[in-house]
């Protein structure tokens, strides 16, 4: 039996190999995102509609100074809390400055399932004086290994340098925190593209 023959019989031929390189090569990054990939998952208009997988590019890192906790009791989903910002830094490529002090409120609600759903609403100031409002709504697994962490991230910036941010879809993670070092949290936000 031929080597060929062989990965035939189990399923394999060059054909998916060759698709399976370029699945690894876009979870690498290394192929831009107007070009189709073969992908494993099977749609109806997949055939005719070809599949794009996201990529995404850094836009910035904050380090989020956190204050106090205040429950606000439990509900029917579950226990509430509401955690201060009390200020921070960001830097990413073209953006740097702080987040305004007091300048927003991190709205939490622990489900009964052990799930943390984090609304959090705040401004950055950056260098050059422009404000720009974040909307980070996080969803937090600690049970799964790794931790899950994720969000959508809304930026709101005025007309100017930063008007970009408003016209692109902005995802973060929650890459944890600095305690008890500092009473903060890293926050990662990316661009899809």
């Amino acid at each position: 039996m031929s080597k060929e023959q062989g990965m035939q019989e189990k399923g394999m031929d060059r054909r998916s190999l060759l698709l399976g390189g370029v699945g690894l090569a876009v979870a690498a990054g290394s192929l831009s995102a107007a070009e189709p990939v073969a992908s494993k998952v099977k749609t109806p208009t997949s055939d005719r509609i070809p599949m794009y997988l996201p990529r995404t590019e850094f836009v910035l890192e904050a380090i989020v100074d956190i204050g106090r906790n205040s429950a606000l009791g439990n509900g029917p989903l579950g226990e509430r809390r509401m955690v201060e910002i009390t200020g921070g830094t960001f830097e990413g490529p073209g953006l740097r400055g702080k987040v305004i002090p007091y300048g927003g409120m991190d709205r939490q609600l622990i489900r009964r399932d052990g799930i943390k759903r984090m609304d959090a609403l705040y401004e950055l100031q950056t260098d050059d004086g422009a404000v720009l409002t974040i909307r980070n709504q996080v969803i937090v697994d600690d049970g799964k290994k790794p931790r899950y962490a994720f969000s959508a991230v809304e930026i709101s910036a005025p007309d100017g340098p930063y008007a970009w941010l408003n016209r692109v879809q902005l995802v973060g993670m929650h890459a944890g925190s600095l305690r008890p070092e500092r009473q903060a949290v890293v926050i990662r936000v990316y661009k899809l593209v």
